[in-house]
């Protein structure tokens, strides 16, 4: 298995020196070429997250297959003009000078993906690295092989291994991997294992994106439309069982209107996710492994204990790794549940008497990888937005943030280094090479010795400079 790894290292070192002078076209066919590998093999990819999410076919393709459609189609649509080199001014010591920056491909990158969306995070970083001329290792979950397994068929069976190769295997796989001086590593994981893939990027220098995670706060204000707040938190909440790393953690609500909230948020809970208070196993998904339903558990058992109350549900399949959809209000902030990043279907509910000592609770806690806030007022919403950190921000809505190619998608601190998506993702992939092009006229000359006969330009430059 090292032999092989290293091999196809060794291959793609060199195919990788070849493809820095691919352009636009050569770039775009490979990423049509993985699109139609995509479609055509749709059936196999939506039986396989079905086997290890219990996904259903509508959010397999909407978070999952045509996701990465979309990031394809933008990447091909935009490719040329991001390859372009990028005009900028010249400063007063290069005044006759031509500037740009010129996009480049790294080399050689690995990829990491979690389980949690295996399909999207392991080909979504791929399409840019792609787009911007690397050489690709993958190494999708262990936790997900059905998905997996599908991965490696499409991607060993389709593209040439000195280019794009995928691995399968637990952590002995990644830490072969992580062995090697790869040019750009794109991690999305926890923080914990994040911290493990930036340790071994340092012994080579390689750059990373790391996509992590952590507890993201949404925010209620005492003026926001409870209905609507509800019914978005809920669906991002539940979606996937609560396994979607910019899932909101938890939620923050003025004291006076909690009540109102856990009644709506139940009935909304009731609405999406139930039929004839049976949860409707075809729209909610399963926990991925025995150890994470396990911890799920335990973290919701020892709330209670803490004192919190649950509002809705409480039921689990040991069957089939099921825990029905969790409310719970009355969550003390130093239980577990308020210390580390839930990643599953229990939704802590606490509350605040100013919204100022809301704020100073986020900021006490580390930067999260999204922030929601729910507000009429602009005033609050630019408040909020000015005095925290996170990752990102939906303001009214929670987690659509991410559907948007135009905007960049990532943390900061503990929930991750660098973004991706469209143009940000192929930029990630890339490095940003400065051009200068001298002209006829060298001003640079001035900096020539010797210097006991310019000592009178030093007064000229001052004033100019």
């Amino acid at each position: 298995m090292q032999k092989s790894i290293n091999e196809i290292f060794e291959l793609q070192k060199v195919h990788s020196i070849l493809l820095r002078s691919t352009g636009a076209a050569e770039r775009k066919e490979k990423l049509r070429k993985l699109k139609m590998i995509i479609q055509e093999n749709e059936g196999l990819i939506f039986e396989a997250l079905q086997i290890d999410l219990r996904k259903s076919e509508f959010e397999a393709a909407l978070t999952e297959v045509y996701f990465v459609y979309a990031e394809i189609d933008f990447a091909i649509k935009n490719l040329s003009s991001w390859l372009n080199p990028r005009k900028v001014a010249a400063g007063l010591s290069s005044f006759f000078t031509k500037n740009r920056i010129f996009y480049e491909p790294k080399g050689v990158s690995l990829i990491i993906s979690p389980w949690n969306y295996p399909f999207q995070l392991l080909i979504a970083p791929l399409v840019s690295a792609i787009a911007a001329g690397n050489c690709a290792m993958l190494k999708p979950s262990e936790l997900s092989p059905a998905t997996t397994s599908v991965l490696l068929k499409l991607i060993n069976d389709s593209f040439d291994s000195k280019e794009i190769a995928c691995f399968e295997g637990g952590v002995e796989v990644s830490e072969a991997l992580l062995e090697l001086p790869f040019d750009h590593i794109f991690f999305t994981g926890s923080p914990k294992i994040g911290k493990v893939i930036m340790a071994a990027a340092a012994r080579h220098l390689s750059s990373v994106t790391l996509e992590l995670g952590g507890k993201s706060p949404a925010l209620i204000a005492e003026d926001a439309d409870l209905q609507k707040a509800a019914e978005k938190i809920v669906w991002g909440k539940f979606m996937n069982s609560g396994q979607t790393c910019i899932a909101p953690d938890y939620v923050f609500i003025h004291a006076s209107k909690e009540q109102e909230f856990l009644r709506l948020a139940s009935l909304k809970i009731a609405q999406l996710f139930y039929n004839n208070d049976v949860l409707d196993k075809s729209s909610y998904g399963k926990i991925i492994s025995t150890g994470h339903y396990q911890r799920l558990k335990a973290l919701r058992d020892k709330a209670v204990d803490d004192g919190a109350q649950i509002i809705k549900g409480g039921t689990d399949s040991d069957e089939d790794q099921t825990i029905e959809p969790v409310l719970l209000s009355k969550v003390s902030v130093s239980s577990a549940i308020m210390q580390e990043e839930i990643f599953g279907p229990l939704l802590p509910v606490i509350t605040y008497e100013s919204i100022s000592k809301a704020i100073d609770f986020i900021n006490q806690m580390p930067k999260p990888l999204a922030l929601y806030i729910f507000s009429g007022s602009d005033a609050i919403v630019r408040n909020t937005i000015k005095q925290t950190s996170a990752g990102g921000t939906c303001v009214n809505d929670v987690v659509i943030h991410i559907s948007n190619p135009n905007l960049p998608f990532g943390g900061i601190g503990n929930s991750g280094s660098g973004s991706c998506h469209g143009f940000f993702g192929f930029r990630a992939f890339s490095h940003e090479r400065a051009v200068m092009f001298q002209s006829k006229i060298d001003f640079s000359k001035i900096a020539y010795p010797p210097y006991p006969k310019k000592q009178s330009l030093l007064k000229w430059l001052k004033k100019i400079m």
